[in-house]
């Protein structure tokens, strides 16, 4: 601007006249060059990407009256009267493996003699879950109803009519005009697959709020027979469930705690055998359970590789690409006997957080991506504090992350989990600032117990 300035100060009115008719004569150049860049810049303004924040989020805790200590857990199933001793002795193998401690929680509706699984306690446990979490979210958010434009509801095995979501609805009076979905039946990846569609979502409609809401329901899920393989989800699952706020508004910048970098999905239901490695059906008896297959750690293994195969180049650096392509090269063409390359994916990520769906989960993470333990200890400590929680496990690991303190401003966060389908899929978030630990956190009252050292 101020060498233009003094360029046209020196100029005399000759010189004037000579630039004007020099601009007549190129007038139809200057139009279609301003048309161009005109159009130009509207078509990128318009189809850029929205940023994704991540404002806040909130993990729901259970009453200390519905906690299932190990010698509670057996000694009810004993009494329950559904379940021979070769049943009960497996369940009891399967939880001294578990990594799961004394204090997970069951519904309300498991702690009676007999069992009370309905309908309505169904609706009560999805109620106590969504509205808790959402409770505390809205209350250190201090979002209004009206302001939230999109809302994703994820449970698996419980879908009431009216929907979960509509349910929440009508509980926060969210207006009229709402994109609201109810997701089912896709497992404990969901949770990843909403957060997708939400962002989806917010880079459709400007200027607004996604809430994503991530539960399982225990209550009519329960299994009551005897086949070893439906009983592994009775020792595994607990009450838990997440509420997460996501926002495309610049202004949240400041606030928010995460900005979403990529998600990555992987689906392997094309193939029969990952199709029905977990699989909802009856047993002999006509009693309705999950199964899980023996071949569940193998499959999740391939879906693991197909989608870390696709999220490395976007996240790896240039050096491990390098790496893994030409040892992909060397096996293709010269020895097929070469062993792949596995990427270091901690030069990628700052922290991890595993689906913790069980402890086998957790070791073949480990294993196969060559993590050290304090990689893999929020997932470690937040299966053996609530269980595994289904699709809201990542959330519960994050936040164990933030109680210890551990999260800095550009740190990169990796949640990856497996679900029915069957499925693998990745969320890799950046923190926008430090974030300090939250008083009214899962982990608030018992953080400093943490980590424990888990019997093998």
């Amino acid at each position: 601007m101020i060498v233009v300035i003094i360029e046209a100060s020196q100029m005399n009115p000759s010189d004037v006249r000579q630039l004007w008719l020099h601009l007549q004569y190129n007038l139809v150049s200057v139009i279609i060059c301003s048309a161009f860049l005109v159009f130009g810049a509207t078509v990128y303004i318009m189809t850029r990407p929205r940023p994704v924040y991540l404002v806040d989020y909130s993990c729901y805790r259970a009453p200390d009256s519905l906690k299932a200590p190990y010698q509670r857990f057996m000694e009810h199933s004993r009494l329950t009267g559904d379940f021979d001793e070769s049943s009960l002795e497996f369940q009891r193998k399967i939880l001294e493996r578990s990594g799961l401690g004394d204090e997970t929680y069951v519904p309300e509706a498991m702690h009676f003699l007999p069992p009370r699984p309905s309908m309505q306690a169904a609706r009560e446990e999805a109620e106590q879950v969504m509205f808790g979490a959402l409770d505390s979210l809205f209350a250190n958010t201090n979002v209004k109803a009206k302001d939230i434009g999109i809302l994703v509801v994820n449970c698996s095995l419980f879908n009431p009519t009216p929907s979960l979501s509509a349910m929440i609805v009508n509980k926060y009076k969210l207006r009229g005009n709402i994109k609201s979905f109810n997701l089912g039946g896709m497992g404990c990846s969901a949770g990843v697959i909403a957060v997708d569609l939400a962002k989806d979502m917010l880079q459709v409609h400007g200027n607004t709020y996604a809430v994503v809401v991530s539960t399982e329901n225990i209550t009519q899920n329960w299994y009551f027979g005897n086949k070893k393989s439906m009983l592994i989800p009775n020792c595994l699952f607990r009450v838990g469930g997440s509420a997460i706020l996501l926002s495309n508004m610049s202004k949240d910048k400041r606030v928010a705690k995460y900005k979403l970098v990529h998600v990555v999905r992987t689906h392997k239901g094309s193939d029969d055998k990952a199709f029905r490695c977990v699989y909802q059906e009856q047993d002999g008896a006509g009693k309705t359970g999950v199964s899980l297959s023996k071949d569940l750690m193998a499959i999740a293994g391939g879906a693991l590789k197909t989608n870390i195969t696709t999220l490395g180049p976007l996240v790896l650096p240039v050096s491990e690409q390098l790496l893994f392509f030409a040892k992909l090269i060397l096996k293709k063409f010269l020895n097929k006997n070469v062993k792949p390359y596995i990427p270091d994916f901690k030069l990628a990520f700052d922290h991890f957080c595993i689906h913790a769906g069980g402890r086998a989960v957790i070791d073949e993470l480990e294993k196969n991506l060559q993590l050290l333990p304090d990689h893999v200890e929020a997932s470690r400590m937040t299966l053996h504090r609530f269980g595994n929680t289904s699709s809201s496990s990542i959330w519960y690991e994050l936040a164990y992350i933030e109680a210890k303190g551990r999260i800095r401003r550009g740190h990169r966060v990796w949640q990856i989990a497996f679900g029915s389908g069957f499925k693998c899929n990745s969320a890799v978030w950046e923190a926008t600032r430090n974030v300090k630990p939250t008083k009214d956190g899962p982990w608030a009252d018992c953080i400093d117990r943490y980590p424990v050292k888990i019997a093998s």
